[in-house]
């Protein structure tokens, strides 16, 4: 994935560059900076074969709402849930990494990761049960904090709702 080709949908402001969101997540924290936030990415995925992944990014106001940015990925010949399910984990890492390294010109390295998550679409019940030590490893290895079903909402929920 390249970074300069990353554009996001924003409900509230259009389309955006990585940069535009990232200097927007900042600009909202800013506006009331006494509030706790969290830093939120979580992608999700329908169907199989030439599969389109939707990827949320969103920055929540504690308690009081919050913005979010949605990139799409196209990605070929997706044949089973496991595969799907990686590719999702792998997004939203991705997706991640390239954010962290944008936010570390406002945010210090230290409260985007401990006020960054990763919310994957698996969970206790259902198919992706057996893969949840698996996913959540992958993503704690990498250093982030994982939420799973029912606490990942911005794959469950944000994400889902672009899917269509």
């Amino acid at each position: 994935m390249i970074a300069t080709e990353l554009t996001f949908l924003s409900p509230t402001f259009g389309k955006m560059t990585l940069d535009q969101a990232c200097q927007s997540i900042f600009d909202y924290m800013q506006e009331e900076p006494k509030n706790r936030y969290s830093i939120i990415i979580g992608s999700d995925s329908e169907g199989f074969g030439e599969v389109n992944f939707v990827t949320a990014l969103m920055v929540h106001r504690i308690g009081r709402g919050g913005r979010c940015f949605i990139t799409k990925t196209k990605v070929p010949n997706i044949v089973e849930l496991r595969q799907k399910i990686y590719q999702e984990a792998t997004l939203s890492l991705e997706i991640t990494q390239l954010v962290v390294k944008k936010l570390k010109h406002f945010l210090s390295e230290e409260y985007l990761h401990k006020g960054l998550e990763i919310h994957v679409d698996i969970g206790e019940n259902g198919p992706t049960k057996d893969m949840i030590k698996e996913v959540t490893g992958m993503i704690k290895g990498s250093g982030y904090t994982v939420r799973i079903k029912p606490e990942s909402y911005c794959a469950s929920s944000v994400a889902d709702r672009y899917t269509g």
